[in-house]
């Protein structure tokens, strides 16, 4: 067996392929395709890039001459950079393990056995490249996700099962590989025996037993898988609890918290800021970089017990319209026909589809009906 040599790959391509990850306007699997690249490899430049373009605006003047040695401040600056740097792997280390591989540049003069250190993985992790979704896990993911819409309870062996049913050979283990992929899990009510990750807090659920009845009392935050008919990628969502009205969304081609911060933000720019925002325990929810956007806010945070269907049934009941009135019917070609119709089907969401449980008022309707009671209070 030939040992196959290693690729190196110009400045000019990793900038053109980082920039069309970053435009987002195809999934990572069309773009490793175009450009014959794996897709873990895409997110590393894409990442880069976004972490190094504040140095193209920096000064770059050097000075004339060499400025004297004060010993107290290269002490001062040694000990500063000391804290710096504990304080940024405490917090490099808080990602997912895709995102802190992510992190790793094999170009840089700091050794790999170095970085996977810093970041907090197995150096073989490093160097081990995952093969790209198949077309036929596509399909599968797909059914997955129409099954975990009908039974949000069945686990990994109950969807094996029911696959093995319909003519589908599939293992439990490859199918709880698929579900981890996009990001779903059963939900049941079951013993905490996880050990979550020292960095990550997890706060507590507060929507317990309290009336929810007006507009901007509670928002909502959540991401869901949605399938492509080539690749897939994923749609994150602000939305009011009491109304139901869809406040802010990203669809985006990676499970970044960089998304649902951006999605969040966008809600505070145009609807204020509510009572309490409620997520679930994902990476991308518990990571600073959102819980910062909450907080800094005086905004309080409740997430939802690991798990636990009660807490998270009123998003997935978006989803569950979002994908059988919009997703399941249709086939979108590519990321910007994603985003062009789901944004016209949360337009008609919003403003006419009529709730039920809200007296067959459209989430428009029920959400600025709520309101005028808000400033009247204040």
């Amino acid at each position: 067996m030939t040992k196959r040599s290693r690729r190196t790959h110009s400045a000019g391509l990793k900038a053109k392929v980082a920039l069309a990850a970053l435009k987002g306007e195809k999934t990572l699997a069309e773009l490793a395709q175009q450009y014959d690249v794996h897709p873990s490899q895409i997110t590393a430049w894409k990442q880069q890039l976004v972490e190094h373009a504040a140095d193209l605006f920096g000064g770059g003047k050097e000075s004339g001459g060499e400025p004297p040695v004060d010993l107290k401040v290269l002490h001062a600056k040694i000990g500063q950079l000391a804290l710096e740097n504990d304080f940024f792997v405490r917090r490099a280390q808080q990602g997912r393990p895709a995102e802190r591989k992510a992190m790793i540049d094999r170009e840089h003069a700091l050794p790999v056995s170095r970085q996977v250190k810093l970041v907090g993985i197995a150096r073989s992790s490093a160097y081990y490249q995952p093969q790209p979704v198949s077309e036929a896990d596509l399909k599968l993911m797909r059914r997955i996700d129409e099954l975990h819409l009908e039974h949000p309870f069945a686990g990994a062996r109950m969807l094996a099962r029911l696959l093995r049913r319909e003519g589908i050979q599939v293992g439990r283990r490859h199918v709880g590989t698929l579900m981890k992929r996009m990001g779903i899990e059963a939900l049941y009510r079951r013993p905490n025996t996880s050990r979550k990750h020292a960095a990550h807090k997890i706060w507590p659920y507060l929507l317990r037993d309290r009336k929810i009845d007006r507009a901007n009392q509670v928002w909502a935050l959540d991401t869901t898988y949605i399938p492509m008919a080539r690749g897939f990628v994923y749609l994150t969502a602000v939305v009011d609890w009491a109304s139901r009205r869809v406040l802010a969304y990203r669809v985006a081609i990676t499970l970044e918290s960089c998304h649902a911060v951006e999605a969040i933000e966008e809600a505070f720019a145009k609807y204020g800021a509510p009572e309490i925002v409620n997520t679930d325990q994902g990476s991308q929810f518990t990571a600073t970089e959102f819980t910062d956007a909450v907080l800094d806010r005086g905004i309080q945070l409740s997430m939802d017990g690991k798990g636990s269907w009660r807490d998270n049934v009123f998003v997935e009941r978006l989803w569950r319209s979002v994908k059988y009135e919009e997703v399941y019917l249709k086939a979108y070609d590519s990321v910007s026909h994603a985003r062009r119709s789901i944004a016209n089907y949360l337009t008609w969401y919003n403003q006419r589809r009529p709730h039920s449980s809200l007296a067959d008022q459209t989430p428009d309707e029920a959400y600025f009906a709520t309101l005028p009671a808000i400033k009247s209070a204040a």
